[in-house]
Parts: C-alpha cells; structure tokens; sequence
C-alpha cells in the first residue's frame, strides 16, 4: 500500500479559512455585479459537502473492492514514486475529463452531478456542494487501474484534482497571465462552465488543466458575464431535496413513457431530451 498523505483532509482547515476570507471581502469590498454569500445558500453547501463525505466513505467500500481485483489481475503494477506520481496526475486529469463530460451528457449520471451546478451563486462554498450519490464515476478511472495503477495512487491523484478546483470557484479572481489561462483550469474558465446561458452550457470540463477541452472542442472563454445555476433552477434549499431532485424527475418520466426505448433514452441521452410527436408511417407528424 503506497503511503500517501490524506491531502483532502490537510485541506480542510484551508478550505474554511479560504471561504471566511472570501466572504468577508464580500462584506469589506461588494461588488454588485457579483452574486457573493447568501446563509441558506451557504449553509446548504456546506451540508451537501459534509454530508458527501459521510455518504463517500460507504461507496467507497464496493468500489475499493472492484479497484482490487482489477489491479490484481493488470499485467504490470507501476511504482509509486516523485518520477511516476506526475503521469499518473496527468492520466487522472485525463480520465476525469471525459467523467465531468460523462455526467453532463448522460442524463443518469447528471442526476448526481447537478447536486454541484444547483447554486445560483458562485463562490468558494459551491465548491463544497458536492453529491451524495458519488458511486458513479468509478468506472472512467478503470483504464487507469488496468494499466497498473494502484487504487491508492488513483485516489491520492483524485484528491489533488479535488483540492485544486477548489480555488477556481470564485468571482473575486478576474483573469491569470495568459500562458496559465491556456492551460490551465482557472476561474474565468470554470465561471463559464457553471453558467446557465445556451451559449456556455456543457462547456471547460477540466479538472486541472483546459488543454482537454481546447484539443477535443469543448472549450468556450468568458466574454459575458455567467448567470449561474440550472436551466430550470430548483427553488429550495432542502439538502435531501437537492441531493434527490433529479432521481424523482426521472423517476416521473420513466413512469409516463410509453415504450421501453423510451425509458432507456430517459436514462442515457442528455438532461434535457424528452420524446418527440409521434409520427404516421409515411413518416409526417401525426395530428
């Protein structure tokens, strides 16, 4: 077992102050056109994030399970060292590109990844507003574990990205020089990818670094300013309400669709699709 700091627990301390410190240079230095700290918004951020912790350790069971028995059987087992941990970040950033684009894309998993976008405002607490149906992302970082990686080193890989978005969930921090926005994930970037307007929905998918989104097409730039939260925002600061909302509404629809096919696009095409008129055979709209 490689032994790798708890880097996400190390952190905590500097989330809270982080967030005090944010907060009051709201109250010192506002800025009308930012949307700042509101206490429910606030304090049901911090519950979806203490409350993912808690959920967190029991998915992570099952899926440490898993992990194990596809390291036991990958054909090599890789060090974990200074020379090897920086691939191993690169692959995770990698890997985690196309989970974040997953879960934007692919309605079932956008039920546990909403929980993060449901805020209509951004600041260093919605990065704390995390999911409590975790559970499913696991199977995007199989390659890597086939491929040698220890379930350890994947996890202290994740926890890195995790500690890095923190920081890039918040308005106070306009633009970084120019060679750091090309490749790195910044605020500007990560602004436009909580926004709501058509034009930056599904967009900046990194984790740490942006090149995946410039070299497969999904990156767009801050011109205007974000309106952030959901299309259809959910108008309750309920945590159980926040963590559920999109299960019941497919749960409703899965209940109301008419045929089978239907029921299997509900769960795998994007949030937003629902079935069109039915047609006559000649193939026009029935009336």
């Amino acid at each position: 077992m490689p032994n790798l700091p708890p880097v996400v627990l190390w952190s905590i301390p500097a989330f809270v102050l982080l967030t005090v410190v944010e907060l009051v240079s709201f109250r010192l230095r506002p800025d009308e056109d930012q949307q700042g700290y509101r206490a429910k918004d606030t304090a049901t951020s911090l519950t979806m994030g203490a409350g993912s912790l808690l959920f967190d350790a029991g998915w992570r069971i099952p899926i440490v399970l898993v992990y194990s028995a596809l390291y036991a059987v990958a054909p090599v087992h890789l060090p974990v060292t200074w020379w090897t941990l920086p691939p191993m970040l690169l692959a995770q950033d990698f890997c985690y590109y196309w989970q974040h684009r997953g879960h934007h894309v692919v309605r079932v998993l956008w039920a546990c990844h909403v929980v993060h976008h449901s805020s209509r405002r951004y600041n260093l607490s919605t990065a704390l507003r995390q999911p409590w149906t975790g559970a499913t992302s696991w199977v995007f970082y199989v390659p890597m574990v086939l491929a040698g990686v220890h379930p350890a080193a994947l996890a202290f890989c994740t926890s890195v990205s995790l500690v890095y978005q923190f920081w890039i969930h918040t308005e106070r921090i306009d633009r970084l020089p120019a060679p750091l926005e090309l490749v790195l994930n910044t605020p500007s970037h990560h602004r436009v990818h909580h926004a709501s307007q058509g034009g930056y929905l599904d967009r900046n998918f990194g984790g740490i670094l942006i090149v995946w989104d410039r070299l497969f097409h999904s990156f767009t730039p801050e011109t205007v300013r974000p309106v952030y939260g959901l299309t259809k925002n959910l108008d309750s600061y309920n945590p159980l309400r926040v963590a559920t909302h999109e299960y019941t509404a497919i749960a409703r629809d899965l209940a109301a669709a008419d045929t089978w096919r239907d029921r299997v696009r509900h769960l795998t095409r994007g949030p937003g699709w629902q079935p069109g008129p039915p047609t006559s055979p000649e193939g026009t709209t029935a009336c």
